[in-house]
Protein backbone atom coordinates (compact mmCIF):
# COMPACT_ATOMS: atom_id res chain seq x y z
CA UNK A 1 0.00 0.00 0.00
CA UNK A 2 2.86 2.33 1.01
CA UNK A 3 4.63 2.05 -2.66
CA UNK A 4 1.34 2.40 -4.46
CA UNK A 5 0.54 5.18 -2.77
CA UNK A 6 3.89 7.03 -3.63
CA UNK A 7 3.75 5.99 -7.40
CA UNK A 8 -0.11 7.44 -7.87
CA UNK A 9 1.05 10.79 -6.09
CA UNK A 10 4.13 10.93 -8.10
CA UNK A 11 2.62 9.98 -11.11
CA UNK A 12 -0.90 11.97 -10.58
CA UNK A 13 0.40 15.20 -8.69
CA UNK A 14 4.15 15.17 -9.78
CA UNK A 15 4.02 19.04 -9.05
CA UNK A 16 3.77 18.86 -5.04
CA UNK A 17 7.63 18.20 -4.72
CA UNK A 18 8.52 19.29 -1.28
CA UNK A 19 5.57 18.24 0.42
CA UNK A 20 5.72 14.37 -0.62
CA UNK A 21 7.76 13.84 2.46
CA UNK A 22 5.13 15.42 4.52
CA UNK A 23 2.49 13.69 3.28
CA UNK A 24 4.33 10.01 3.33
CA UNK A 25 3.42 7.52 5.25
CA UNK A 26 6.21 5.52 6.33
CA UNK A 27 8.98 8.08 7.69
CA UNK A 28 12.34 6.81 6.78
CA UNK A 29 14.26 9.76 6.94
CA UNK A 30 16.23 7.94 10.21
CA UNK A 31 17.81 4.76 8.93
CA UNK A 32 17.75 3.04 12.34
CA UNK A 33 14.05 3.63 13.03
CA UNK A 34 11.53 3.88 10.46
CA UNK A 35 8.30 5.77 12.27
CA UNK A 36 4.67 4.98 10.56
CA UNK A 37 2.55 7.97 10.52
CA UNK A 38 -0.94 6.70 12.10
CA UNK A 39 -2.33 9.93 10.84
CA UNK A 40 -1.47 9.74 7.67
CA UNK A 41 -2.17 6.18 6.83
CA UNK A 42 -5.55 6.71 7.96
CA UNK A 43 -6.09 9.53 5.46
CA UNK A 44 -5.17 7.88 2.71
CA UNK A 45 -7.22 4.35 3.53
CA UNK A 46 -10.27 5.95 4.68
CA UNK A 47 -13.09 7.04 2.07
CA UNK A 48 -14.09 10.22 4.29
CA UNK A 49 -12.46 12.04 7.06
CA UNK A 50 -14.93 13.39 9.49
CA UNK A 51 -13.41 16.55 11.80
CA UNK A 52 -16.63 16.20 14.63
CA UNK A 53 -17.05 19.86 14.99
CA UNK A 54 -16.89 23.11 12.38
CA UNK A 55 -14.03 24.20 13.92
CA UNK A 56 -11.96 21.31 14.21
CA UNK A 57 -12.89 20.56 10.57
CA UNK A 58 -11.01 23.69 9.35
CA UNK A 59 -8.24 23.04 11.00
CA UNK A 60 -7.65 19.46 9.50
CA UNK A 61 -8.14 21.43 6.17
CA UNK A 62 -6.29 24.27 6.61
CA UNK A 63 -3.04 23.18 8.38
CA UNK A 64 -2.98 19.43 9.77
CA UNK A 65 -3.73 17.69 6.52
CA UNK A 66 -3.97 20.88 3.47
CA UNK A 67 -1.58 18.64 1.54
CA UNK A 68 -3.97 15.90 1.70
CA UNK A 69 -6.91 18.45 0.53
CA UNK A 70 -4.94 19.41 -2.63
CA UNK A 71 -5.22 16.23 -4.17
CA UNK A 72 -8.81 14.97 -2.28
CA UNK A 73 -11.43 17.96 -1.45
CA UNK A 74 -14.24 16.20 -1.05
CA UNK A 75 -12.63 13.79 1.52
CA UNK A 76 -13.10 16.16 3.97
CA UNK A 77 -16.01 16.82 5.79
CA UNK A 78 -17.86 17.74 9.05
CA UNK A 79 -20.14 15.89 10.88
CA UNK A 80 -20.49 17.58 15.01
CA UNK A 81 -20.74 15.17 17.12
CA UNK A 82 -24.20 14.78 19.15
CA UNK A 83 -25.41 13.47 22.57
CA UNK A 84 -28.72 11.31 23.23
CA UNK A 85 -31.17 13.49 24.43
CA UNK A 86 -32.51 9.90 25.93
CA UNK A 87 -30.40 9.58 28.74
CA UNK A 88 -28.87 13.18 28.93
CA UNK A 89 -32.10 14.54 29.67
CA UNK A 90 -34.91 12.48 29.25
CA UNK A 91 -33.44 9.63 31.92
CA UNK A 92 -31.18 11.85 34.19
CA UNK A 93 -33.23 14.83 34.38
CA UNK A 94 -36.93 13.52 34.44
CA UNK A 95 -38.00 17.02 36.73
CA UNK A 96 -36.79 19.30 33.77
CA UNK A 97 -37.77 17.00 31.06
CA UNK A 98 -41.76 16.80 32.01
CA UNK A 99 -41.60 20.77 32.46
CA UNK A 100 -40.11 20.93 28.91
CA UNK A 101 -43.06 18.37 27.92
CA UNK A 102 -45.76 20.44 29.34
CA UNK A 103 -44.82 23.71 27.94
CA UNK A 104 -44.46 22.24 24.49
CA UNK A 105 -47.51 20.26 24.80
CA UNK A 106 -45.73 17.29 23.20
CA UNK A 107 -43.08 14.55 24.46
CA UNK A 108 -41.76 14.66 20.30
CA UNK A 109 -39.03 16.77 21.23
CA UNK A 110 -37.24 13.48 22.83
CA UNK A 111 -36.66 11.76 20.00
CA UNK A 112 -37.09 15.53 17.22
CA UNK A 113 -34.70 18.01 19.51
CA UNK A 114 -35.24 20.86 17.17
CA UNK A 115 -38.69 21.37 18.72
CA UNK A 116 -36.81 22.64 21.69
CA UNK A 117 -36.62 26.17 19.60
CA UNK A 118 -40.27 26.16 20.87
CA UNK A 119 -39.31 27.33 24.21
CA UNK A 120 -37.99 30.47 23.34
CA UNK A 121 -41.00 32.25 22.70
CA UNK A 122 -42.04 31.39 26.17
CA UNK A 123 -38.35 32.22 27.74
CA UNK A 124 -39.85 35.09 29.62
CA UNK A 125 -42.57 33.50 31.12
CA UNK A 126 -42.74 33.89 34.73
CA UNK A 127 -44.53 30.75 35.40
CA UNK A 128 -42.38 28.69 33.54
CA UNK A 129 -39.17 30.50 35.11
CA UNK A 130 -40.66 29.28 38.59
CA UNK A 131 -41.17 25.97 37.06
CA UNK A 132 -37.38 25.82 35.87
CA UNK A 133 -35.85 27.44 39.22
CA UNK A 134 -37.71 24.56 41.34
CA UNK A 135 -36.43 21.98 38.94
CA UNK A 136 -32.91 23.09 39.15
CA UNK A 137 -32.83 23.43 42.96
CA UNK A 138 -34.34 20.10 43.06
CA UNK A 139 -31.55 18.59 41.08
CA UNK A 140 -29.01 21.27 43.14
CA UNK A 141 -30.36 19.20 46.32
CA UNK A 142 -29.78 16.02 44.93
CA UNK A 143 -26.36 16.47 44.03
CA UNK A 144 -25.54 18.46 47.35
CA UNK A 145 -26.88 15.15 48.82
CA UNK A 146 -24.13 12.57 46.38
CA UNK A 147 -21.17 15.56 47.30
CA UNK A 148 -21.74 15.06 51.04
CA UNK A 149 -21.98 11.28 50.75
CA UNK A 150 -18.89 11.26 48.77
CA UNK A 151 -16.65 13.49 49.92
CA UNK A 152 -18.05 14.60 53.28
CA UNK A 153 -18.36 18.11 52.32
CA UNK A 154 -21.64 19.80 53.05
CA UNK A 155 -22.25 22.23 50.42
CA UNK A 156 -24.95 25.00 49.75
CA UNK A 157 -27.42 24.44 47.32
CA UNK A 158 -28.37 28.39 47.25
CA UNK A 159 -25.23 29.24 45.98
CA UNK A 160 -23.97 28.77 41.92
CA UNK A 161 -22.94 25.79 41.39
CA UNK A 162 -20.08 25.47 39.23
CA UNK A 163 -18.60 22.26 37.37
CA UNK A 164 -15.44 21.11 34.98
CA UNK A 165 -16.16 17.81 35.00
CA UNK A 166 -13.85 15.28 32.22
CA UNK A 167 -10.32 14.26 31.86
CA UNK A 168 -7.38 15.37 33.76
CA UNK A 169 -5.24 17.38 31.44
CA UNK A 170 -2.85 20.18 30.45
CA UNK A 171 -4.91 21.22 27.48
CA UNK A 172 -8.05 21.31 29.33
CA UNK A 173 -7.20 23.64 31.84
CA UNK A 174 -8.42 22.34 34.91
CA UNK A 175 -5.18 24.35 36.12
CA UNK A 176 -6.83 27.52 35.12
CA UNK A 177 -9.60 26.78 36.72
CA UNK A 178 -7.79 25.97 40.26
CA UNK A 179 -5.85 29.05 39.96
CA UNK A 180 -8.87 31.47 39.39
CA UNK A 181 -10.54 29.68 42.36
CA UNK A 182 -7.27 30.61 44.28
CA UNK A 183 -7.79 34.27 43.13
CA UNK A 184 -11.20 34.09 44.12
CA UNK A 185 -10.10 33.21 47.67
CA UNK A 186 -7.58 35.55 48.33
CA UNK A 187 -9.79 38.13 46.62
CA UNK A 188 -12.45 37.28 49.38
CA UNK A 189 -9.64 36.74 52.62
CA UNK A 190 -8.75 40.76 51.65
CA UNK A 191 -12.20 42.05 51.84
CA UNK A 192 -14.49 43.31 54.79
CA UNK A 193 -17.06 41.16 56.37
CA UNK A 194 -19.38 44.18 54.79
CA UNK A 195 -17.73 43.59 51.33
CA UNK A 196 -18.10 39.70 51.13
CA UNK A 197 -21.62 39.71 51.88
CA UNK A 198 -21.99 41.50 48.28
CA UNK A 199 -19.81 38.56 46.80
CA UNK A 200 -21.98 35.74 44.93
CA UNK A 201 -21.60 32.50 46.68
CA UNK A 202 -19.95 29.90 44.92
CA UNK A 203 -19.20 26.14 45.07
CA UNK A 204 -16.49 25.30 42.55
CA UNK A 205 -16.68 21.42 41.64
CA UNK A 206 -13.77 19.90 39.49
CA UNK A 207 -14.01 15.83 38.35
CA UNK A 208 -12.22 13.69 36.20
CA UNK A 209 -9.75 10.93 35.89
CA UNK A 210 -5.89 11.28 35.57
CA UNK A 211 -3.67 8.74 33.76
CA UNK A 212 -1.58 6.80 35.63
CA UNK A 213 1.57 8.16 34.76
CA UNK A 214 0.45 12.00 33.90
CA UNK A 215 2.30 13.81 36.88
CA UNK A 216 1.26 17.24 36.11
CA UNK A 217 -2.28 16.04 35.58
CA UNK A 218 -1.96 14.20 39.20
CA UNK A 219 -0.27 17.04 40.98
CA UNK A 220 -3.40 19.50 39.45
CA UNK A 221 -5.91 16.74 41.24
CA UNK A 222 -3.80 17.15 44.54
CA UNK A 223 -4.18 21.00 43.99
CA UNK A 224 -7.49 20.93 43.84
CA UNK A 225 -8.32 18.79 47.00
CA UNK A 226 -5.59 20.54 48.66
CA UNK A 227 -6.92 24.22 48.04
CA UNK A 228 -10.39 22.66 49.20
CA UNK A 229 -9.46 21.76 52.46
CA UNK A 230 -7.98 25.18 53.19
CA UNK A 231 -11.47 27.11 51.66
CA UNK A 232 -13.59 24.75 53.02
CA UNK A 233 -12.32 24.80 56.70
CA UNK A 234 -11.81 28.66 57.00
CA UNK A 235 -14.77 30.41 58.64
CA UNK A 236 -14.07 33.94 57.28
CA UNK A 237 -15.33 32.52 53.44
CA UNK A 238 -17.07 29.49 52.94
CA UNK A 239 -20.45 30.64 53.31
CA UNK A 240 -18.95 32.77 50.01
CA UNK A 241 -16.41 29.49 48.23
CA UNK A 242 -16.20 25.54 48.36
CA UNK A 243 -13.84 24.05 46.55
CA UNK A 244 -14.75 20.32 45.69
CA UNK A 245 -13.17 17.18 44.05
CA UNK A 246 -15.89 14.60 42.79
CA UNK A 247 -13.79 11.45 43.00
CA UNK A 248 -14.42 8.53 40.72
CA UNK A 249 -16.36 10.39 37.95
CA UNK A 250 -18.29 8.50 35.36
CA UNK A 251 -21.17 8.00 33.43
CA UNK A 252 -23.42 7.61 36.14
CA UNK A 253 -21.71 10.39 38.57
CA UNK A 254 -22.47 12.49 35.47
CA UNK A 255 -25.79 11.67 35.80
CA UNK A 256 -26.22 13.50 38.81
CA UNK A 257 -23.81 16.09 38.17
CA UNK A 258 -25.16 17.79 34.46
CA UNK A 259 -28.51 18.42 36.25
CA UNK A 260 -27.94 20.14 38.98
CA UNK A 261 -25.53 22.35 37.74
CA UNK A 262 -25.57 26.18 36.47
CA UNK A 263 -22.33 26.71 35.02
CA UNK A 264 -19.99 24.50 33.05
CA UNK A 265 -16.58 24.96 32.32
CA UNK A 266 -15.17 24.14 29.17
CA UNK A 267 -12.11 26.45 28.75
CA UNK A 268 -9.58 24.47 26.42
CA UNK A 269 -6.91 26.00 24.85
CA UNK A 270 -8.22 27.14 21.49
CA UNK A 271 -7.83 25.01 18.36
CA UNK A 272 -7.04 21.72 20.72
CA UNK A 273 -10.57 20.61 21.55
CA UNK A 274 -11.64 18.44 18.57
CA UNK A 275 -15.18 18.95 19.58
CA UNK A 276 -16.14 17.86 23.24
CA UNK A 277 -20.02 16.75 24.30
CA UNK A 278 -20.67 17.20 27.78
CA UNK A 279 -20.72 20.78 26.72
CA UNK A 280 -23.98 19.80 25.01
CA UNK A 281 -24.73 17.91 27.94
CA UNK A 282 -25.00 20.64 30.12
CA UNK A 283 -26.09 22.99 27.89
CA UNK A 284 -29.19 20.98 27.34
CA UNK A 285 -29.90 20.48 30.56
CA UNK A 286 -30.30 24.59 30.55
CA UNK A 287 -26.50 24.82 32.42
CA UNK A 288 -24.76 27.87 31.29
CA UNK A 289 -21.21 27.62 29.66
CA UNK A 290 -17.98 29.60 30.18
CA UNK A 291 -15.95 28.25 27.84
CA UNK A 292 -13.19 29.38 25.21
CA UNK A 293 -14.27 29.50 21.08
CA UNK A 294 -12.42 26.07 21.03
CA UNK A 295 -14.57 22.47 19.58
CA UNK A 296 -18.41 22.45 19.39
CA UNK A 297 -18.40 25.49 22.19
CA UNK A 298 -18.54 27.92 18.65
CA UNK A 299 -21.26 25.87 17.34
CA UNK A 300 -23.34 26.19 21.17
CA UNK A 301 -22.53 29.69 21.45
CA UNK A 302 -24.18 30.43 17.56
CA UNK A 303 -26.66 28.19 18.64
CA UNK A 304 -27.82 29.15 21.89
CA UNK A 305 -27.48 32.93 21.34
CA UNK A 306 -23.72 34.91 22.08
CA UNK A 307 -26.12 36.70 25.00
CA UNK A 308 -26.17 33.50 26.50
CA UNK A 309 -22.20 32.42 26.78
CA UNK A 310 -19.52 33.55 28.80
CA UNK A 311 -16.46 33.69 26.36
CA UNK A 312 -12.74 34.43 27.10
CA UNK A 313 -9.79 33.79 26.10
CA UNK A 314 -7.67 33.98 22.86
CA UNK A 315 -9.11 32.63 19.08
CA UNK A 316 -7.79 29.26 17.68
CA UNK A 317 -6.16 31.33 14.65
CA UNK A 318 -3.89 33.39 16.97
CA UNK A 319 -2.42 30.37 19.20
CA UNK A 320 0.71 30.22 16.91
CA UNK A 321 1.28 33.79 16.89
CA UNK A 322 1.24 33.90 20.88
CA UNK A 323 3.66 30.74 21.42
CA UNK A 324 5.97 32.35 19.16
CA UNK A 325 5.78 35.86 21.02
CA UNK A 326 5.89 33.99 24.75
CA UNK A 327 9.64 32.40 22.80
CA UNK A 328 10.60 35.80 22.02
CA UNK A 329 10.10 36.75 25.50
CA UNK A 330 6.94 38.99 24.62
CA UNK A 331 4.84 37.92 27.25
CA UNK A 332 3.88 40.36 29.99
CA UNK A 333 1.70 38.61 32.35
CA UNK A 334 -1.06 39.55 34.68
CA UNK A 335 -0.81 40.84 38.25
CA UNK A 336 -3.56 38.81 39.21
CA UNK A 337 -2.03 35.55 37.42
CA UNK A 338 1.33 36.23 39.38
CA UNK A 339 -0.81 36.85 42.84
CA UNK A 340 -2.15 33.35 42.06
CA UNK A 341 0.65 31.61 41.71
CA UNK A 342 2.63 33.40 44.78
CA UNK A 343 -0.24 32.45 46.96
CA UNK A 344 0.22 29.07 45.77
CA UNK A 345 4.13 28.92 46.21
CA UNK A 346 4.04 30.70 49.72
CA UNK A 347 2.58 27.56 51.27
CA UNK A 348 -0.87 28.76 51.80
CA UNK A 349 -2.33 25.22 50.90
CA UNK A 350 0.42 23.04 52.39
CA UNK A 351 3.56 21.54 52.14
CA UNK A 352 3.49 19.79 49.16
CA UNK A 353 6.18 20.92 46.11
CA UNK A 354 4.03 22.49 43.52
CA UNK A 355 6.64 24.10 41.80
CA UNK A 356 7.20 21.49 39.05
CA UNK A 357 3.23 22.01 38.32
CA UNK A 358 3.88 26.10 38.26
CA UNK A 359 7.69 25.91 36.94
CA UNK A 360 4.86 24.67 33.35
CA UNK A 361 4.09 28.77 33.43
CA UNK A 362 7.17 29.99 33.76
CA UNK A 363 9.93 30.79 31.21
CA UNK A 364 9.66 31.55 27.55
CA UNK A 365 10.64 27.86 26.08
CA UNK A 366 11.98 24.55 27.08
CA UNK A 367 10.28 21.12 27.95
CA UNK A 368 7.30 21.59 30.46
CA UNK A 369 8.14 25.24 30.41
CA UNK A 370 6.87 28.19 28.45
CA UNK A 371 3.28 28.25 28.91
CA UNK A 372 2.36 26.10 25.84
CA UNK A 373 -1.65 26.07 26.68
CA UNK A 374 -1.54 29.23 27.25
CA UNK A 375 -2.76 29.81 31.02
CA UNK A 376 -1.62 32.89 31.37
CA UNK A 377 -2.37 34.80 28.43
CA UNK A 378 -6.48 33.70 29.20
CA UNK A 379 -6.56 34.12 32.61
CA UNK A 380 -6.88 38.24 32.95
CA UNK A 381 -9.90 37.56 30.54
CA UNK A 382 -11.28 34.37 32.31
CA UNK A 383 -11.03 36.10 36.00
CA UNK A 384 -13.28 39.03 34.08
CA UNK A 385 -15.68 36.37 32.18
CA UNK A 386 -16.06 35.09 36.36
CA UNK A 387 -17.03 38.45 37.29
CA UNK A 388 -19.59 39.08 34.33
CA UNK A 389 -21.23 35.09 35.93
CA UNK A 390 -21.04 36.32 38.95
CA UNK A 391 -23.38 39.69 38.38
CA UNK A 392 -25.43 38.26 36.12
CA UNK A 393 -26.34 35.14 38.43
CA UNK A 394 -27.77 37.80 40.78
CA UNK A 395 -30.05 38.80 38.29
CA UNK A 396 -32.53 35.50 38.64
CA UNK A 397 -35.05 36.64 36.10
CA UNK A 398 -32.19 37.41 33.54
CA UNK A 399 -30.51 33.61 34.76
CA UNK A 400 -33.26 32.14 34.31
CA UNK A 401 -33.61 33.41 30.81
CA UNK A 402 -30.54 32.78 29.42
CA UNK A 403 -31.05 28.78 31.12
CA UNK A 404 -34.09 28.02 29.25
CA UNK A 405 -32.45 29.56 25.76
CA UNK A 406 -29.59 27.30 26.80
CA UNK A 407 -31.81 24.43 26.55
CA UNK A 408 -34.10 26.10 23.42
CA UNK A 409 -30.89 26.06 21.28
CA UNK A 410 -29.56 22.80 21.74
CA UNK A 411 -31.26 21.10 18.79
CA UNK A 412 -29.02 20.96 16.38
CA UNK A 413 -26.48 18.12 19.11
CA UNK A 414 -28.05 15.51 19.17
CA UNK A 415 -26.77 12.35 18.04
CA UNK A 416 -30.10 11.39 15.74
CA UNK A 417 -28.51 14.35 13.67
CA UNK A 418 -25.42 13.31 13.54
CA UNK A 419 -26.05 9.19 12.95
CA UNK A 420 -28.15 10.40 10.32
CA UNK A 421 -25.79 12.72 8.22
CA UNK A 422 -22.86 10.19 8.50
CA UNK A 423 -25.46 7.41 7.30
CA UNK A 424 -26.49 9.93 4.37
CA UNK A 425 -22.91 11.97 3.48
CA UNK A 426 -20.54 9.32 4.51
CA UNK A 427 -21.93 5.49 4.18
CA UNK A 428 -24.87 6.70 1.69
CA UNK A 429 -27.43 4.18 3.50
CA UNK A 430 -31.12 4.54 3.83
CA UNK A 431 -33.01 4.47 7.22
CA UNK A 432 -34.84 1.23 8.23
CA UNK A 433 -37.56 2.00 9.77
CA UNK A 434 -38.58 -0.21 12.82
CA UNK A 435 -41.93 -2.02 12.32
Amino acid sequence: MLMQFMAFIHSSWPDLGSRLERMRILDSSNPHKAVLRMANLCVVSSHTVNGVAELHSEILKSELFADYVSIWPNKFQNKTNGVTPRRWIRFCNPRLSDIITKWLKTDEWITNLDLLSGLRQVADNEDLQAEWASAKMANKYRLAHYVLQVTGVSIDPSSLFDMQVKRIHEYKRQLLNILGAVFRYKKLKEMSSEERQTATPRTIMIGGKAFATYTNAKRIVRLVNDVGAIVNNDPEVNRYLKVVFIPNYNVSVAEILIPGSELSQHISTAGMEASGTSNMKFALNGCLIIGTLDGANVEIREEIGVENFFLFGAKAEDVAKLRREREDGLFKPDPRFEAAKQFIRSGAFGSYDYGPLLDSLEGNSGYGRGDYFLVGHDFPSYVDAQERVDEAYKDRRRWLKMSILSTAGCGKFSSDRTISQYAKEIWNIDHCTVP
